[in-house]
């Protein structure tokens, strides 16, 4: 698989925008700004030359350094596609196994080097972004450190080099009848080390949990020894520290190796999408659906501008209005679309959609669903070629918040760009659900601006102040994409004091020259070096 160096995912997959997207787009934020992109080459050309000389412990490539430079995050791709990357690591380091790990940290600790962890490079807050600093900076890559290690089947627990995908993690299960269950949207290019570090959350963890129900054990690596992490199902034995593990983000230590729990494989799993008259009874739905304990594997709903705009995106003409005509007959001029998995409860779960509004329920729409899941990110690059650019922002709170909360992101949004005159486009979907409350996701378009400076200036704009009304009304700063650099700014609203001076004691304690991908969690002036 040939991965694209300056965007998402395969080179061989380039999906194009319907006409009626396009046009949809032109008239809902007017007409496009595309800015062109530099070539690899160009971009190659530009790296500086390394701090550091040659070594058996990394390479200074250009072309490796470039790209491990930056992860997914709309900074991100304006970098990579303008060329001005703003800074590169000097080196990049792919250990094949726990000893030369071992060896690179030790060398790390003793040269005052500083060591970012890359994960599957599919980061959008920022966490793998090398840092403006004095001292040389490499990127770790456990890209070769990425095979199946040991299975128990009894216990049902699976060990993996860290730097596992999620495709290859899971055909190791599947080939022996089990599965992790856990997909988030980047599942395609992410790793399990990468799930751990920064609290992931896949699609189906209703079934099978989010990444916190599912670590069970781990080998990290700090920067002074080899820590191990027991596999022991429960303890009243002290604080438990994988908990503190989970959600670290690199700043204690480097996952060699994670333990998760699995499961055997489900007989069958029942994809559906309904779709509902009315948003406020379908949140309702969701709401008493989660509560009275049936056992969907997914609920993800969406609200009217977002089923909407996303049937634009993925629905040629004709489907598309042969779909809005029958909505019409049934009633449903402002649909609410819901996917869900229901496994062997589908028809408790329909008759229970069926009592708020429900009109529709379709398998098929569900498999076709299930079949495109991880394919949302690639729509970037149809939206970027044709000048628009797009971003997300995530975050949890109660029920009794949930709507409040999503009307003060999107009005923030909406009128984010209001003194440049600019409408910017912006839509929801509830993509996780608890019993207690449930996640926003939210995604954004506006058209790239006069050029690459000012497209970034219009995110910053709609970033920082949706990320303030966030923990001002009670959200979560990240209910799943982590804290990164992005982030951190607004973590001590969400924390507090208390909470805040605790964590730095812990990352000073672990590593007092913050050597390990400092300004992630913390800002870099919290970090006690």
């Amino acid at each position: 698989m040939e991965r694209r160096w300056n965007g998402w995912g395969r080179m061989d997959i380039a999906p194009t925008l319907p006409e009626a997207a396009s046009t949809m787009l032109a008239e809902r934020l007017g007409p496009g700004m595309p800015l062109g992109e530099v070539s690899l080459e160009e971009a190659i050309s530009q790296v500086p030359p390394s701090r550091l000389p040659e070594s058996e412990h990394w390479s200074i490539s250009p072309e490796l350094r470039l790209r491990h430079a930056r992860g997914q995050s709309l900074p991100d791709w304006l970098a990579l596609k303008s060329g001005k990357m703003g800074h590169y690591p000097d080196a990049v380091a792919l250990p094949d196994n726990d000893d030369q790990l071992r060896a690179l940290l030790d060398l790390a600790r003793e040269d005052n080097l500083v060591v970012i962890p890359y994960g599957g490079g599919t980061s959008v807050a920022g966490h793998i972004n090398v840092p403006d600093s004095d001292r040389p900076v490499i990127t770790l890559s456990l890209a070769r450190m990425n095979r199946l290690l040991a299975l128990d089947p009894i216990s049902q627990l699976a060990t993996f080099g860290a730097g596992v995908s999620g495709p290859d993690l899971e055909a190791a299960l599947n080939a022996q009848n089990f599965t992790l269950g856990h997909f988030p949207q980047s599942f395609e290019l992410s790793t399990l080390g990468g799930w751990v570090a920064s609290r992931s959350s896949g699609q189906q963890s209703l079934t099978y949990g989010r990444i916190e129900q599912l670590f069970a054990g781990a080998v990290l690596h700090t920067l002074n020894e080899r820590w191990v992490l027991p596999t022991v199902p429960a303890s009243a034995a002290g604080p438990d520290w994988r908990e503190a593990v989970l959600g670290s983000e690199g700043r204690l230590g480097v996952l060699s190796q994670v333990t998760v729990r699995i499961r055997p494989l489900p007989e069958k799993e029942r994809f559906y999408t309904s779709v509902l008259k009315d948003y406020d009874q379908a949140v309702e739905a969701v709401r008493s659906l989660i509560q009275a304990g049936l056992p969907a594997g997914m609920l993800r709903l969406s609200h009217p501008e977002e089923t909407r705009t996303q049937l634009a995106l993925a629905l040629s003409g004709s489907k598309k209005q042969w779909l809005d005509r029958y909505l019409a007959l049934r009633g449903a001029e402002q649909p609410a679309m819901l996917v869900w998995e229901g496994g062997e409860q589908h028809r408790a779960i329909r008759r229970h959609l069926n009592r708020y509004g429900a009109v529709m329920h379709s398998q098929t729409l569900g498999q076709h669903w299930q079949r495109k899941r991880f394919a949302a990110p690639y729509l970037r690059e149809a939206l970027w070629q044709k000048g628009y650019c797009v971003d997300t922002l995530e975050t949890a709170t109660d029920w009794a918040n949930i709507e409040s909360l999503r009307l003060a992101i999107e009005h923030t949004l909406r009128h984010a760009l209001a003194s440049e005159d600019q409408p910017v486009l912006v839509f929801t979907h509830i993509s996780h659900v608890y019993r207690q409350g449930a996640s926003l996701y939210t995604t954004y378009l506006f058209p790239c601006g006069q050029d690459f400076d000012h497209s970034l200036l219009r995110w910053r704009r709609l970033k920082h102040a949706t990320s303030a009304v966030i923990v001002e009304h009670g959200g979560t700063i990240s209910h799943q994409h982590g804290v990164g650099r992005d982030h951190a700014p607004y973590l001590n609203t969400e924390k507090g004091p208390v909470a805040q001076a605790a964590l730095r004691q812990l990352l000073t304690h672990f590593d007092p020259k913050a050597q390990l991908n400092p300004g992630a969690l913390l800002e870099e002036d919290e970090c006690g070096v």
